[in-house]
């Protein structure tokens, strides 16, 4: 089963799948980090989206929000959750918007879905095209070099009479640009098991090589992936929250 088809046929489970992720945490961090770096404006979009969790947030903090995503069924969901939002079918490897916005993010390190390295460069250079002046963008990532590729996080849900677990962790074979989120999703009830496999490709990167690739664009940024407290990037763990002005 591909990446994408996982998801399309699984839409309906996605906030399962991410019911012990903290939405409104994660949003009331970027707003601070706006508060402290942005230019004061409230408009707003988020990349790779989904159903629209932090957009929700994003929208009672009272900004303008938007989102975008390359599923469709997803983006069906957003918009019952956020009625008030616009929301759009666009791959954010390169997309455009109408008006220049003042706060762009990407969360669950959906930026590593950009599928390479020159993806990742014309992301980067459609999210600055996006930006008002002094605009920002924030997004947390993984760098390859710190990678563990036998740690997984796992955790079970129930809906109705079903049970499900959910496991996921990354994979790098050790050189090139590419790493792998795998999946896996058991669904079990009184009279069978189900259970899917997946392996999504990711682009990967070291934190250097990230910023090398930011700094023509933005004043960046990193802080510990940590989002109730903000703590300068460490240097020692693999994960980070990267917070970007636009210059």
């Amino acid at each position: 089963m591909s990446a994408n088809a996982l998801y399309n046929d699984l839409s309906g489970y996605y906030d399962l799948m991410c019911v012990d992720i903290d939405y409104h945490t994660q949003s009331n961090c970027i707003r601070r980090l706006h508060q402290l770096f942005g230019n004061d404006g409230n408009t707003h979009l988020d990349l790779a989206c989904g159903t629209g969790p932090h957009v929700r947030y994003f929208i009672d903090f009272g900004f303008h929000s938007s989102g975008l995503d390359i599923n469709q069924p997803m983006l069906d969901m957003a918009r019952v959750r956020c009625p008030e939002a616009f929301f759009f079918t666009q791959n954010m490897s390169e997309f455009c918007v109408d008006e220049p916005l003042d706060l762009i993010t990407c969360f669950l390190y959906s930026i590593h879905y950009n599928d390479g390295i020159e993806k990742l460069k014309t992301c980067i250079a459609s999210v600055h095209r996006a930006l008002k002046t002094d605009g920002i963008f924030c997004f947390n990532v993984v760098d390859k070099q710190k990678i563990n590729n036998t740690l997984f996080v796992k955790h079970s849900t129930k809906q109705a009479d079903d049970l499900f677990t959910f496991s996921s962790g990354w994979y790098y074979p050790g050189h090139g640009e590419k790493q792998s989120l795998r999946l896996s999703i058991e669904k079990t009830n009184t009279t069978e098991t189900q259970l899917w496999n997946d392996e999504h490709s990711m682009v990967a990167f070291s934190f250097d090589e990230l910023i090398a690739i930011l700094k023509p664009y933005f004043e960046v940024h990193v802080f510990e992936h940590d989002y109730e407290k903000l703590l300068p990037y460490n240097k020692h763990s693999g994960n980070a929250i990267f917070t970007c002005v636009k210059i």
